[in-house]
């Protein structure tokens, strides 16, 4: 029987997968299509990429600290100082690849019996408090929700926007082969 961390887990290679594939058709833009304005919660492909970027930093800094035992980050907005830290897609696909690259690390390292621990981020005039598995699905759930918002920016443009719905399942493989040999990873890397 499968478990929830290791659900968990290849919830976090899937959105690395989907970050990866993303941000490959995003890399066909030029810069000036990179930053036009477009339609969305944000006004650009650039600063919704970014958006995802900052809010996995913050997020995955807390949970990060919580496994270690380290107290919460004492100053939360210092993730989001600049609005748009990375300017060009290669930045942003480095970025992005390092911050999926720790939190599959952090999901390697969960337990079912422990994913009910309480991770503390420190607000503004407020203390959030949520559990582990929790967090995990909210972080999931923001990537997912960002990503479809550039699927449908990128509507707009002339690169055709990837498919993204491949990961689960197992007779899909084949599609995910060459994405999987550019990641490093495999099958059973990922499903066991």
């Amino acid at each position: 029987m499968t478990t929830l961390s290791h659900h968990l887990l290849t919830e976090a290679y899937n959105n690395a997968w989907a970050n990866h594939r993303l941000l490959e058709a995003c890399a066909q833009l030029s810069q000036e299509e990179f930053e036009a304005p477009r339609t969305g919660f944000f006004p650009s492909i650039r600063a919704t990429l970014n958006h995802i970027l900052t809010v996995d930093w913050f997020y995955i800094d807390a949970l990060e600290r919580e496994m270690r035992g380290a107290e919460p980050h004492p100053n939360y907005l210092s993730f989001f100082e600049r609005d748009q830290p990375c300017g060009t897609c290669a930045e942003l696909r480095a970025a992005q690849k390092d911050a999926d690259r720790r939190l599959i690390e952090y999901c390697q390292q969960l337990k079912d019996d422990e994913l009910g621990r309480v991770v503390t981020i420190l607000r503004i005039g407020s203390v959030q408090r949520d559990k582990r598995y929790r967090l995990l699905a909210h972080v999931f759930g923001h990537q997912t929700h960002h990503r479809g918002q550039v699927h449908a920016m990128l509507s707009g443009t002339s690169v055709a926007p990837p498919q993204l719905d491949e990961f689960f399942s197992a007779g899909e493989a084949d599609l995910r082969e060459q994405d999987f040999k550019e990641l490093g990873w495999t099958e059973k890397m990922i499903w066991g």
